[in-house]
């Protein structure tokens, strides 16, 4: 159950090239035909998904984690799309992008999302992007042409220090979610100035559904090793299967089997954290290539439905991407000419795997901040040289505690 709540993440938004050339999926299944350079890029993706899910999982002390590595990867390269300098050689190396132009790597994202859309009338695949930007706030106009055109990403200027913006912000994430996630801010700090934010959502019905008839409670064991009832779906059916001295493993596939879950669960005396750990883009080309289409596959698994979420500045940190993240440092020319740097990146996300399919949907905000203020607005003056009236009040009801008036300031 921990494996295969934990891993799902990296399979179900994701399309793996070793994956594509198996006729194991539904009839109508369509064959996605990628450049060279635009399967490199998903290889790097599919690599630093691997790395950045074991590093949520060492952080995290949530029982139940997911993440969407295409998501982050979309959010981050729209910011390396503005980086410049040594931050722009972190960035790269920790997204695994190095020996990729700028050119070819925006070319191969615009390429990679257009193909993984309107796949299979039975999967609902939406990616969405936003840039939100303070009114206060000069842009590159290069900047925002290559994420509008290469990302589709939708461009409004706010007013960041109206209340009103946040939940502009958030609406937005909750409509390109399905409302499955409500917000990703609550406020905005003062020297916020913009907001790249990527929105995935996914929802497939199985391409054999589980019979809710067959769904009974039966024993799962947790990881402290007591044993509780949940409710278990089950069905036979003709599926691609593995098994290796580490795990066994079902590829469930959605509709047409152009999307599909994969379900790897430990062998006897080996754990999900043993699996997460051999978790390794070799060991994972090598693992997928080994499915075979296997008839009666009797798969029992529970439903389940949970959110999570996680900041994931120190972890990128850790990944060597730290100067993007430093107000002294950080090299973000290519946006503007005013200092800037990411304040935060915060990772959401949400799944739902019941007898029917599965929903999921993830967000990625990238927050970037500038280190003052920048110059001060014009004074207005106001010049108290003649008598005056003056009041003291009560803020919360606007009741009037003093009022008075002043002709001749004497003390």
């Amino acid at each position: 159950m921990k494996t295969l709540i934990a891993l799902i993440l990296l399979f179900t938004l994701t399309v793996n090239p070793s994956c594509q050339k198996n006729d194991t999926g539904p009839e109508g299944f369509k064959e996605i035909d990628l450049d060279e350079k635009s399967a490199s890029l998903l290889e790097a993706d599919n690599s630093f998904g691997l790395k950045i899910f074991r590093k949520v999982r060492e952080k995290s002390e949530e029982e139940n984690i997911m993440i969407s590595p295409l998501s982050i990867s979309v959010a981050l390269t729209m910011a390396y799309n503005g980086s410049d300098g040594d931050t722009k050689k972190e960035m790269q190396e920790t997204l695994e992008l190095n020996g990729l132009t700028d050119s070819e790597i925006n070319g191969s994202y615009k390429t990679l999302i257009n193909a993984l859309l309107d796949l299979d009338d039975d999967v609902i695949f939406k990616i969405a992007n936003s840039i939100f930007y303070a009114d206060i706030f000069t842009v590159k106009p290069a900047f925002l042409d290559i994420n509008r055109n290469i990302y589709d990403a939708e461009i409004k200027e706010l007013d960041f220090s109206s209340r009103q913006s946040v939940d502009i912000i958030n609406d937005w994430v909750s409509k390109n979610t399905n409302d499955k996630i409500r917000n990703i801010i609550n406020q905005l700090n003062p020297l916020d100035r913009m907001l790249l934010i990527n929105a995935i959502y996914f929802k497939g019905t199985w391409a054999v559904q589980f019979d809710k008839k067959g769904t009974h409670d039966l024993n799962f064991t947790l990881k402290d090793g007591s044993v509780v009832k949940i409710p278990m779906m089950n069905k036979l059916d003709k599926v691609p299967y593995c098994t290796n001295s580490l795990f066994k493993a079902v590829k469930i596939p959605y509709g047409r089997g152009n999307y599909n879950m994969v379900v790897i669960l430990p062998e006897d005396g080996k754990n999900s954290r043993d699996v997460i750990d051999e978790l390794n883009m070799n060991n994972w080309k090598d693992w997928m290539g080994d499915f075979e289409l296997t008839d009666r596959v009797d798969i029992t698994m529970p439903r389940f439905k949970f959110s999570f979420d996680i900041g994931l500045n120190d972890i990128l940190k850790e990944m060597k991407m730290v100067q993007a993240f430093s107000a002294s440092d950080a090299d973000f020319t290519k946006i503007t000419d005013e200092d800037l740097y990411i304040s935060m990146v915060l990772h959401k996300s949400f799944i739902d795997v019941n007898e029917t399919g599965t929903e999921a949907a993830a967000v990625t905000a990238v927050t970037f901040t500038t280190t003052s203020v920048g110059p001060e607005p014009p004074k207005i003056p106001f010049r108290v040289d003649k008598p005056f009236v003056f009041a003291i009040t009560e803020e919360d009801t606007g009741a009037i505690l003093f009022i008075g008036e002043v002709n001749n300031p004497e003390y």
